[in-house]
């Protein structure tokens, strides 16, 4: 059976946790203290120009290499062990039900022939990867296992581009399934450890924002919307005649004229609010839920000002930004105020990091 890379894979040796967007690229490295506690070591962002990566595929090979190497450099780290993740669109999942008390090898051969019935493709075609979650809840004596599948060409272009940057590809992961991963430990944060809190996690990238409802660690519902933070971009190219790398880049820096935050930033916060508010509404109305408990915010451009308060005002339920770092102890190399003003971006790249303490 062809690994995915692993998908599963537990790595207790220094890890980079690399997340791969259209927009940029963020680093993430983290250890543990004497007694335990989680240490953000060091975190850094590289942009991208458009069109580089596109729905997750590399389309610019040599230049996203250069981009990941000087985000490694950037970073100052010496860690060579890296784990980055798919876009779920790039990868199939599916979760079966296998007798319980069989080898490893009697469990590869049973999801094989399992897998030939979810997977549209050859066998010879994909990478193909699979783990026990647990017993099964719904008949006695066995096991659930999910299985994940992904073309080759989308497995090994990752890899490629880890080592056309003088790193190491040891992890594979889903790139929902890290942003969950560190959501989860906030969720942990919350009063009675977040038991039984509905949590709306929204991650605003720049052209599709992702909706994951999780309770109790169960994903109740997902949803893709496409809209994201290269529309505000947009409208600056629109209302003040910059080019789009002129308009990103002053986006960025914050250097735009003095009407910026009245004539484009306030709509388009509005804007977004209510395109979250109504994902928020289609998830009600496709299952029996009414609320959430809280909202949560990540990605780029989770942190314009004022959103947060838009979003409560237009739904109605406690929003607040998602930082990844939140509870952790601070590293040495880690630029404090950069990286609060940034830290709902890292969300992905937390979770791949934090692939390194599980076993």
């Amino acid at each position: 059976m062809v690994s995915l890379g692993s998908l599963f894979s537990r790595k207790p040796q220094p890890l980079l946790g690399l997340d791969i967007s259209s927009s940029s690229l963020k680093l993430v490295e983290l250890d543990h203290d004497a007694i335990g506690n989680l240490v953000l070591k060091r975190c850094a962002i590289e942009p991208l120009e458009r069109g580089w990566i596109t729905d997750g595929n590399i389309e610019k090979f040599d230049e996203v290499a250069e981009a990941v190497r000087r985000l490694v450099k950037k970073s100052g780290t010496r860690t060579k062990n890296v784990a980055m993740a798919l876009p779920p669109s790039a990868v199939i999942t599916k979760r079966i039900i296998l007798p319980g008390g069989l080898s490893d090898m009697e469990l590869e051969v049973q999801v094989e022939s399992e897998a030939n019935q979810y997977i549209p493709f050859s066998l010879d075609e994909v990478s193909l990867d699979f783990c026990v979650v647990g017993p099964s809840a719904s008949s006695a004596g066995d096991v659930e296992v999910l299985i994940a599948a992904s073309r080759k060409e989308k497995v090994q272009d990752r890899q490629g581009l880890a080592e056309a940057a003088g790193l190491h590809p040891v992890i594979l992961d889903i790139e929902s399934y890290s942003s969950r991963l560190a959501t989860s430990r906030l969720i942990e944060r919350m009063p009675n450890k977040g038991a039984d809190t509905m949590v709306a996690l929204f991650e605003v990238g720049a052209l599709t924002t992702s909706m994951q409802v999780i309770c109790n660690d169960e994903v109740l519902y997902e949803r893709d919307q496409a809209f994201g933070g290269a529309q505000l971009t947009q409208l600056i190219v629109r209302q003040y005649g910059f080019s789009a790398e002129e308009a990103e880049s002053k986006k960025r820096s914050g250097e735009l004229p003095e009407d910026y935050g009245t004539t484009v930033l306030q709509p388009f916060v509005e804007s977004l609010a209510q395109e979250i508010g109504r994902a928020l509404q289609f998830f009600f109305t496709s299952t029996p839920h009414n609320k959430v408990d809280q909202v949560m915010l990540a990605g780029g451009s989770a942190a314009l000002p004022g959103l947060t308060e838009a979003v409560t005002q237009h739904s109605s339920f406690t929003c607040s930004l998602a930082n990844p770092f939140d509870g952790m102890e601070m590293g040495d190399d880690v630029r404090l105020k950069k990286m609060m003003r940034e830290a709902p971006s890292y969300l992905t790249s937390c979770g791949l990091a934090m692939r390194r303490f599980l076993q």
